[in-house]
Formats: C-alpha cells, sequence, structure tokens
C-alpha cells in the first residue's frame, strides 16, 4: 500500500475488525432491536470494540462511534480531532447476507474528513483516502490508486442508489439530468466509494443518515477529486461553490441530504 504509516494502522485495525464480523457472519446470530428499530447484531458489537482498542494504542484522540454515541454535545464541541467511526455500516445488508455491509474509521480534523478507510470484509474492497495523498482501492493485495469520472454526452449517467432506501425525491433530481439515467444499486458506504473509483457519475442521498454513515467515505471520496455537498436542489448540489458536507458542527448527528459527485 502506499506509504503512510497511520492510514496503514487504521487499515490493520479495519481488517481485525472484518474478521471478527465475518465469524459470526457465517453462523446464525441474533438480531437485537435499538431504540430506533434498526437491528443490532454481535457483529456491531464485537467490531465496536476492537476498533476502540486498537485506535486507543496508537493514539490518544477520543473516539465517536455509532455504538458509543451517547457523548453529549458539551463534551464532543470541544474536539478538534476526533475519530469517527461506524463499526459495522448496512446491518440491513449484513442481515440480508448479501456481503455489502462495511467497517469505517474516519479521522477528523476541524469537521472535516482527512482520513478515512472502508473496509468491505465479504467483499475483500478496502478503500482509503488520505487528503492530500489520494485516494486507494485494496482488492487482492493490489493497490490502485482510483479517481471519480466525469460524465461525457452522449452516455448513460450512472446514478448510485440504496438497496435498502429509497426516496421517492431521487426521481425528481433525476428528471433534471440531462440523458439517460441508469442506477447502481448498492448498499452501506460503498454508494460513496462507487463514485470515488469511477463506477458512477452521481450519489443523491435525499434520506435521513448519520454523521458516522458517511465521514469514512467521505475522506475517500475527497481524496480522489470527488466531492461530497449539501443539496438542496440538484443544480446548487453540483455549483462549483456547493457547500461541503462536515462534521461535528451541530448537536444532532444526523446530515443534511447530500450529493456525491466527480
Amino acid at each position: 500500500m502506499f506509504e503512510h504509516a497511520l492510514a496503514q494502522q487504521v487499515v490493520r485495525i479495519t481488517h481485525e475488525a472484518g474478521e471478527a464480523i465475518l465469524e459470526i457472519y457465517k453462523q446464525d446470530f441474533t438480531v437485537y432491536e435499538k431504540s430506533d428499530a434498526s437491528p443490532l447484531t454481535d457483529a456491531d458489537l464485537a467490531a465496536h470494540n476492537i476498533i476502540v482498542k486498537g485506535l486507543e494504542a496508537i493514539s490518544d484522540l477520543p473516539v465517536l462511534s455509532e455504538e458509543s454515541a451517547d457523548i453529549d454535545w458539551q463534551t464532543r464541541q470541544s474536539w478538534s480531532d476526533y475519530w469517527l467511526v461506524d463499526p459495522l455500516d448496512g446491518t440491513k445488508e449484513f442481515v440480508k447476507k448479501n456481503g455489502e455491509f462495511t467497517v469505517n474509521i474516519a479521522l477528523i480534523s476541524q469537521g472535516i474528513p482527512i482520513l478515512g478507510v472502508v473496509y468491505a470484509p465479504v467483499l475483500k474492497h478496502t478503500y482509503v483516502g488520505v487528503s492530500g495523498l489520494g485516494a486507494y482501492k485494496i482488492d487482492n493485495q493490489q493497490t490502485t490508486k482510483i479517481s471519480p469520472k466525469v460524465h461525457q454526452a452522449p452516455e448513460s449517467w450512472k446514478v448510485v442508489g440504496s438497496r435498502s432506501h429509497q426516496s421517492p425525491e431521487i426521481q425528481t433530481l433525476l428528471a433534471e439530468l440531462d440523458g439517460e439515467t441508469e442506477l447502481v444499486a448498492m448498499g452501506s458506504s460503498l454508494k460513496l466509494c462507487l463514485v470515488a473509483e469511477g463506477k458512477a457519475h452521481l450519489y443523491p442521498r435525499l434520506g435521513p443518515t448519520s454523521e458516522w454513515d458517511t465521514a469514512a467515505a467521505q475522506a475517500v471520496v475527497e481524496a480522489s477529486g470527488g466531492k461530497v455537498t449539501i443539496i438542496d436542489g440538484l443544480d446548487s448540489a453540483l455549483d462549483s461553490d456547493a457547500v461541503p458536507l462536515r462534521y461535528n458542527q451541530k448537536e444532532s448527528i444526523l446530515n443534511p441530504y447530500f450529493l456525491v459527485s466527480c
């Protein structure tokens, strides 16, 4: 992999968490219910514990994880740098056993994701993004630099959609595009990575997400040369001065709607 010591350490931690997830994935597992009625498995908790222990061994920065999200805003707002973690993004994909789930670790500095690792344990795909150094995909021990693909007419727009979440407003936005559109279905944070590696042109998200759902993959997108911008309408999101998605800027950990693009 490209030489960046901290990124290499984070990759190792995501892989260790992924192995723990796979041990449970191969078995008959228990699905619990969170307070918001989303599924929670033993795999989320196993990965969380490995990641927190691993990050504490390499850094003294605080960690905000989906599985330890009860840190109050008064504490969080004093953080300039911290780790933002989703131990298992795509729990519904995990439960369905379609392999489209990921381990996500991001380093946030002043609200910006400056380092991110997204690992898909079943697919054995690792995406790494480091601000200023580019984005890479590790597949079967081979490391390839990735970049988004600019749409060229008359090719169809490849637009990423979710297998588990669909918004009726998406069709309204797609109608604003000039040309045909083709839906590329994918689960979890892999949706953002598809844009980062040029397999899709756009990923509009007009549904709820939390900051840990997107941070690591956004680091990959932005390091690759892509953008993740707050969406009020498709035209405004595609503007060069569109507002980028940022982190730990407010008490709520819910993201606004956003667009991933080149």
